[in-house]
């Protein structure tokens, strides 16, 4: 019996070959930080969103999708959040998503660290980079499913994709974050 439960366990902790793993929604949110007026930080998430993880940990290798539903940005504030999801700022009936795709994932000794890749946003691509500061794959206890976790933050200038709104009292620099849990189907 004690030879089970410690192939059992071996089983469970032994790292992950190659995987793909799906985004799961209800642990995955990219929320926003911008200036506003000078007087604070405004912040906003995004509801909804949906991809995949690919990571292979041997290879230190793989790729990171995300779609994000435009029309479920929340500030909090429903009014605001009308204006903005309108035609004068994400225009989310014209384009629903925003994604993000990585090109390549970039590694500090044995720990993923950054993420460069494309952020596409109201028919702009542009550059973008995602500095990591949480990154895991593994079981997870409470769902029993394998998969893979991470934090991570990024700049991005509004201006770039056509969001000339109110600069400079509101700010052109904003700051993503994303928090992102994915795992095995």
């Amino acid at each position: 019996m004690n030879r089970i439960i410690v192939l059992l366990f071996a089983v469970l902790l032994a790292p992950a070959d190659a995987a793909e793993y799906t985004i799961d929604p209800s642990h995955t949110y990219a929320s926003f930080e911008v200036d506003h007026l000078g007087f604070s930080t405004q912040r906003g998430q995004f509801n909804r969103s949906s991809g995949i993880v690919e990571f292979n940990p041997e290879e230190k290798t793989g790729r990171i999708d995300i779609s994000i539903e435009a029309a479920s940005l929340d500030t909090g504030f429903e009014l605001r959040d009308d204006v903005l999801r309108g035609d004068d700022w994400f225009k989310a009936k014209d384009f629903p998503y925003i994604f993000f795709r990585s090109q390549k994932l970039i590694f500090t000794e044995e720990k993923l660290s950054a993420v460069d890749g494309v952020l596409v946003m109201l028919g702009e691509i542009r550059p973008m980079r995602l500095e990591v500061s949480r990154f895991k794959c593994g079981l997870n206890l409470a769902s029993r499913k394998r998969g893979c976790g991470a934090d991570a933050i990024g700049v991005l200038r509004r201006s770039e994709f056509g969001l000339n709104n109110g600069i400079p009292f509101i700010g052109d620099e904003v700051r993503l974050r994303v928090q992102v849990e994915a795992y095995l189907p």
